[in-house]
């Protein structure tokens, strides 16, 4: 079996002497895994870099067996983040939300979102929103579009954690202590000051947290925490 397609490459890891298997998020495809031989050669190094997009050639004997990638770069983007440590963080956070999903599982939107966070400024509410979706693609999507108590769509001011929709002001102001604040850059799209960035990044981790890490039993990634601090303390 073979198929040519064009990937953001997620994560790459040792195998054996030579070779390594990477990762990557494969257009139509979603996360896809294969084995590089030679991967670990200086030819290829500068190639076989998270963050970067390439033209994958995949090959198996069986469909359910690993594989292996020939691998051609199409845009080199490892220098760039090493060079600029919020857009490294930027680029490692991603990765490590991409390989949340589940193998071979087309994720179009998530890829085409992860590409232009990667190929822009950093923009830390279109992060958040990056969060947003990711829940929603892996099942755990939030209901932000209304009111869960009245079902009036205006003035949104929080989240219940436990059913993961919106609330008013006005409903949940009695209750405003044990709600998630919902920052209008959630919805309107707007940027945001830190605190509005802040209080995003806390309610999609909270969701995060309670859905996909705990459950999973993993640790959030390293970097995000480093990343948010950058991102709600520049002036």
């Amino acid at each position: 079996m073979e198929w040519i397609g064009e990937g953001l490459l997620i994560g790459v890891r040792r195998h054996g002497e030579t070779s390594v298997i990477a990762e990557a998020m494969v257009v139509g495809r979603g996360r896809c895994l294969g084995l590089v031989r030679g991967g670990r050669s200086s030819r290829l190094a500068a190639t076989l870099q998270p963050g970067n997009t390439v033209q994958l050639v995949w090959r198996a004997r069986l469909e359910d067996h690993l594989g292996t990638f020939a691998i051609e770069l199409l845009q080199a983007r490892a220098a760039a983040l090493i060079a600029d440590r919020t857009k490294l963080y930027l680029s490692q956070l991603l990765c490590d939300h991409l390989r949340l999903l589940p193998e071979r599982d087309p994720h179009d939107r998530l890829l085409a979102l992860a590409l232009d966070l990667l190929d822009n400024a950093v923009d830390g509410a279109a992060l958040a929103r990056f969060e947003l979706v990711l829940l929603d693609e892996l099942g755990f999507g939030l209901d932000l579009s209304s009111c869960a108590a009245t079902g009036v769509t205006e003035d949104l001011a929080y989240v219940s954690p436990r059913s993961g929709r919106a609330v008013s002001r006005a409903a949940g102001e009695p209750y405003k202590d044990k709600l998630l604040r919902l920052p209008r850059c959630l919805t309107d799209r707007g940027n945001g000051g830190p605190e509005d960035l802040a209080a995003a990044f806390r309610l999609t981790g909270y969701f995060l947290a309670e859905h996909v890490w705990l459950p999973r039993r993993l640790q959030p990634a390293a970097t995000r925490d480093r990343l948010v601090d950058m991102l709600t303390h520049q002036p």
